[in-house]
């Protein structure tokens, strides 16, 4: 899997410093600056601290799965803004190399409100996963051929759990799904386009836009 995240601090600096602090207990593969730099963190080869207590499809510890990017953004807490054109042509071909060179589906390339939906927030509702979805490095937001198939609340956690999602907490999992595929409308609330969403994206071959 690749999970990535924004490092919800005020500076990129104070990011690394935090990253690379033993005592923090928290690391990532890889940090990308607003400005395009990429810096390595922790070696492939190794664990790195990033997902927290998470799960995805059937995987309950992320961290030895996963490569985790941080992205330098304050986030939610330190005034969340969109991400600069040039950290995300950086971020391209990073994520297009690691999930290329493990065979990762375009499924298992998440962000960290997906994998723990009750704790976190990030990459958010800002974040182009659309840029990655028209290059086939996640899945896109369908957006042709939808049904409403109508599944009460019940339902449509069941669907959302067999999506891959962790639906302990069923209004975490709704926001997370909506933060990631209806980011215009994060409200908890299950609707017509929440369901034929939902139901695009598990069938084999989602059309939207990628």
């Amino acid at each position: 899997m690749i999970v990535l995240h924004y490092t919800g601090m005020q500076a990129g600096a104070s990011a690394i410093a935090r990253l690379r602090d033993i005592e923090a207990k928290v690391s990532s593969h890889y940090l990308v600056d607003e400005d395009g730099t990429v810096v390595r963190m922790v070696d492939e080869a190794h664990r790195a601290w990033h997902a927290g207590r998470s799960h995805w499809r059937e995987i309950d510890d992320v961290n030895s799965a996963s490569i985790g990017i941080e992205i330098v953004n304050p986030g939610h807490e330190f005034g969340y803004r969109p991400f600069p054109a040039e950290q995300i042509a950086a971020l391209l071909p990073l994520v297009a190399e690691i999930k290329d060179r493990y065979a990762i589906t375009r499924g298992n390339v998440v962000g960290h409100s997906d994998v723990a939906p009750e704790r976190k927030r990030d990459p958010g509702e800002l974040f182009p996963w659309h840029e990655l979805a028209k290059r086939r490095l996640a899945l896109p937001r369908p957006t042709r051929n939808l049904m409403d198939p109508g599944w009460t609340e019940a339902g449509f956690c069941l669907a959302l759990e067999r999506f891959g999602y962790d639906v302990t907490n069923r209004m975490a999992a709704i926001m997370a799904f909506q933060r990631r595929f209806r980011p215009e409308m994060v409200d908890g609330e299950i609707d017509a386009e929440c369901r034929m969403i939902l139901l695009a994206l598990l069938l084999p071959k989602p059309t939207g836009d990628d």
